[in-house]
C-alpha cells in the first residue's frame, strides 16, 4: 500500500487483534501531520450539498488528508463513502439534510396505519451515489489506500430515523407488533446492502473496513444501536438485540459501537455473545478521560472480548500500564511525526500481557 509501506505488518497485528492476543505490543493507530509534505487544497463546490455529494471532489480531498497524514502502527489510510450516519434510512425513502459536520433524515413514517411498509428502490438517489463513490474510490485507491463502506446504521437506528426518535419511544409501549415487522424486513435488508457494497471493493482490495478504521480480511462491521441507550434492558433484549445478533453471527469479524454511558446498561448481555469479538467504547461528549472508565474497559477484557478505544497522546502509558495489551487497540493523534514515532517505541516498552 503506497501511503502505508508497513501494511503488512499492521495486517498481522489486526489478525492477533482480532484473536484477543498482542504482537510484541498493544495495537497502536497512531496518526500525525507528516514531516515532508501538507495538504494541497482542492477548490470547493458551490453549494454544501455538492460538498458532500461530488464524487470527484470527495475523493481528490480525501486523497489530499491522506497523503499529508503519517500512518504509525495499525493506522492505514482508508477512504469510506461518508454520507451521515441515517445514510441506511435514505435508502428506504427518508429524505437527508446536510450540515457542515454531519447530516441527518427526516422522518417520513407519519402514522403506522397509514404505512405501506418498507420497500428499496435500486434507483433510489443515495444508494446509486453511495454505489458510484465506491466504485469510483476503489479504481482510484487501488494500491494506495484502503476503500471501506459506508456508514450503515442499520435496525432500530434505522427505524428511529425514518420514525422518528421520540415516536418510537412511545412505539415500544403502544406498537410493539408494527416495530417487530419493520425488523422482518430491515434486518436481512442490512445484509443485502453490506454484500452488493463489499463486491465492489473486493475487485482490487482484500478484506473490509469501515467507519471505525478497523480492517478484517473477512466480511467485518461496526454492529450498532445508538437508539439503545433510550431503552430499558427488557426492550434491548425483545426488540434490538436479535438484529445485533444476526448481524453479529453473519459477519466473520464484529465490534459493538457502545457509545456512551447511556449504553453500558447494556454491556453486559454483549459480553455474552460468543461471536463478538470485540468491543469499542465511546465515553460520550464531556466525558471524555478515559481513566474513569477504566473499570468498564478491564470488565470488557476479562469477558474475553478485543477492547477499541480512542486516547488522548498523554493517557497511553497509564491506559497500558492498566489493562492488558491482549486484544488492545489504542487510536490516537499526535500533533507531529517525530511524536508518532517516539509514542510508538515506547508503547512496545510500557505494553504488558
Amino acid at each position: 500500500m503506497e501511503l502505508k509501506p508497513d501494511w503488512n505488518e499492521a495486517k498481522e497485528r489486526f489478525i492477533a487483534w482480532w484473536e484477543g492476543e498482542a504482537v510484541g505490543r498493544a495495537c497502536l493507530q497512531v496518526t500525525a501531520p507528516r514531516a515532508d509534505c501538507a495538504p494541497q487544497p482542492i477548490p470547493e463546490p458551490p453549494t454544501l450539498e455538492a460538498r458532500w455529494t461530488d464524487i470527484d471532489y470527495v475523493i481528490r480531498s480525501a486523497q489530499e488528508r491522506m497523503r499529508a497524514t503519517f500512518y504509525g502502527g495499525e493506522a492505514f489510510p482508508v477512504f469510506w463513502p461518508n454520507l451521515g450516519p441515517d445514510i441506511f434510512a435514505a435508502y428506504l425513502g427518508c429524505e437527508l439534510i446536510f450540515k457542515e459536520g454531519t447530516s441527518w433524515a427526516k422522518p417520513f413514517i407519519r402514522d403506522w396505519a397509514s404505512f405501506p411498509g418498507f420497500a428499496f428502490d435500486p434507483s433510489n438517489r443515495w444508494w446509486r451515489l453511495t454505489i458510484e463513490m465506491l466504485r469510483a474510490a476503489t479504481e482510484a485507491g487501488a494500491g494506495k489506500y484502503f476503500v471501506g463502506l459506508t456508514d450503515l446504521h442499520g435496525g432500530v437506528d434505522a427505524l428511529s430515523a425514518a420514525r422518528g426518535r421520540e415516536n418510537l419511544c412511545l412505539d415500544l409501549l403502544d406498537h410493539p407488533a408494527h416495530i417487530r415487522r419493520a425488523m422482518d424486513f430491515l434486518t436481512p435488508f442490512w445484509f443485502e446492502i453490506y454484500e452488493e457494497m463489499h463486491s465492489v471493493v473486493q475487485r482490487k482490495m482484500q478484506g473490509s473496513s469501515t467507519w471505525i478504521g478497523l480492517w478484517s480480511p473477512g466480511r467485518m462491521y461496526a454492529v450498532s444501536c445508538d437508539f439503545c441507550c433510550m431503552v430499558s434492558p427488557r426492550h434491548f433484549e425483545e426488540i434490538i438485540l436479535p438484529d445485533i445478533a444476526a448481524e453479529v453471527d453473519w459477519l466473520d469479524h464484529s465490534v459493538f459501537h457502545l457509545d456512551g454511558p447511556g449504553a453500558l446498561p447494556h454491556l453486559d448481555r454483549l459480553l455474552e455473545m460468543p461471536r463478538l469479538n470485540a468491543i469499542q467504547w465511546v465515553p460520550g461528549a464531556g466525558r471524555e478521560d478515559l481513566h474513569q472508565w477504566v473499570p468498564a474497559l478491564k470488565k470488557i477484557q476479562r469477558a474475553g472480548k478485543s477492547l477499541l478505544i480512542h486516547a488522548r497522546p498523554d493517557e497511553v502509558e497509564p491506559l497500558l500500564a492498566q489493562l492488558s495489551a491482549d486484544g488492545l487497540m489504542i487510536s490516537t493523534h499526535c500533533d507531529s511525526e517525530e511524536h508518532a514515532r517516539w509514542l510508538l517505541r515506547k508503547a512496545a516498552e510500557w505494553s504488558r500481557p
